[in-house]
């Protein structure tokens, strides 16, 4: 299949380029120092990844462990309140530690044990990479530093907790924003001082080389089941696929199964409380392209052309850039980049619960509005959502904001 000259039969073999390039986006904006520890680690994949005892030891930890495939979920009360269109659901939120983000959080944990490091260091916003990574370093016998913003350990004090009991060091940071912004910038400086003993595990497709191309090869577990998944349900693939992005590593595993298929893809950024900037953290809407965090991608600059403040009801969509192979896509028009309020996500939350029985994490609930917008506008055909993670951890902060609804 060809799409904006490319041609999506070799696109995981051609994309990224050797340099860490998807087009323009991407690549390694790094010291020399920090660039000589991320050759290994991009030597060190390359070398594992091809391996069968890796690959085999990643299966079975999947298998096992995580609890993978997980199911499909056709949404049939939910359908049949907004029409004819049928709306189903990768369950995500099924997946061990309640969110897709363990599925690359193992992989990463199990590079890290075959470099021989001793400590895995990490950022979150919404507490779900790392609980993940608090999973995974517990499984692997590692250390485990965790960066989080003071604003979002307030707003998501059960993450918190559990990743206290995994035996994680959650480091609060205090500056700026206080939130995943700050929380990367703070990760990137402690891998710096630490790189010989420890690996960076960074929560999405973000990042320098070789980060944004690892996270979506572990991630693309999710489209391939998917993908297997719905055409043995429905004997077709989905007329459409929906999720969310802030960083975008959900969204890269599930778009990886469908980039060469006939089927609509789109990718679903927080608008938050208005196109004001501050209010929302859209940054494919409305960003310009820029270099943050060691890559080069969309991003959303102030005035001095410095990372902007950004807002989301979603702890985990809050961060100024994409990564870079979304920003790729989006130049490309492959995938199609929309946004929906927190009015809407939050409108989402509770007819999921409500419907289906099924509370979803804040952050999915803008796919699953999108997901519900696009189904009223269709007439007919089939939605595929993902359900990247469960609400447990958002459900204080729901109750507290918005009340019972």
């Amino acid at each position: 299949m060809m799409y904006g000259g490319i041609d999506f039969d070799t696109y995981f073999k051609q994309y990224p380029d050797e340099k860490g390039y998807f087009g323009r986006y991407g690549g390694v904006y790094v010291s020399d120092e920090l660039k000589a520890a991320l050759q290994e680690i991009t030597e060190a994949y390359f070398t594992i990844c091809k391996s069968r005892k890796f690959i085999a030891e990643l299966r079975r930890i999947r298998k096992e462990f995580q609890g993978r495939p997980t199911p499909i979920s056709h949404l049939e009360r939910l359908s049949d309140k907004l029409g004819n269109v049928q709306l189903y659901v990768k369950r995500e939120d099924l997946n061990h530690t309640g969110a897709h983000k363990l599925n690359h959080c193992m992989g990463e944990a199990l590079l890290a044990k075959y470099m021989g490091k001793k400590k895995i260091i990490a950022e979150t916003g919404a507490g779900q990479h790392g609980v993940a990574l608090a999973t995974a370093a517990a499984y692997f016998g590692l250390e485990c530093d965790i960066y989080m913003g003071t604003v979002d350990i307030a707003k998501q004090a059960p993450n918190v907790a559990r990743m206290k009991i995994l035996g994680a060091n959650v480091v609060e940071v205090t500056h700026g924003l206080a939130t995943l912004k700050e929380a990367v910038d703070d990760a990137f400086a402690a891998y710096a001082r630490e790189y010989k003993d420890s690996i960076y595990c960074i929560g999405s497709v973000l990042g320098p080389h070789p980060f944004p191309m690892m996270v979506r090869d572990f991630q693309s577990v999710v489209g391939i089941e998917a993908r297997e998944q719905f055409f043995e349900m429905t004997g077709e693939l989905p007329d459409a696929v929906v999720a969310c992005v802030g960083g975008g590593s959900n969204a890269m595993g599930l778009f990886s199964g469908f980039l060469n298929d006939p089927v609509e893809i789109y990718g679903i950024e927080p608008l938050g409380r208005g196109t004001k900037m501050g209010d929302h953290a859209a940054s494919l809407q409305y960003g310009t392209e820029g270099v943050m965090h060691g890559f080069n991608s969309i991003m959303l600059k102030d005035e001095n052309g410095e990372p902007a403040p950004v807002y989301s009801v979603a702890s985990g969509l809050d961060y100024p850039s994409s990564g870079p192979e979304h920003a790729f896509l989006h130049d490309l028009g492959r995938v199609k980049y929309d946004v929906v309020d927190d009015e809407e996500t939050i409108d989402a939350f509770f007819t999921l619960s409500r419907l289906e029985g099924i509370i979803p994490a804040i952050e999915s609930a803008h796919a699953v509005a999108y997901g519900m917008k696009l189904a009223k506008t269709m007439g007919k055909g089939s939605v595929l959502i993902n359900l990247s993670g469960r609400g447990d951890k958002d459900m204080d902060y729901i109750i507290q904001k918005y009340g019972i609804r």
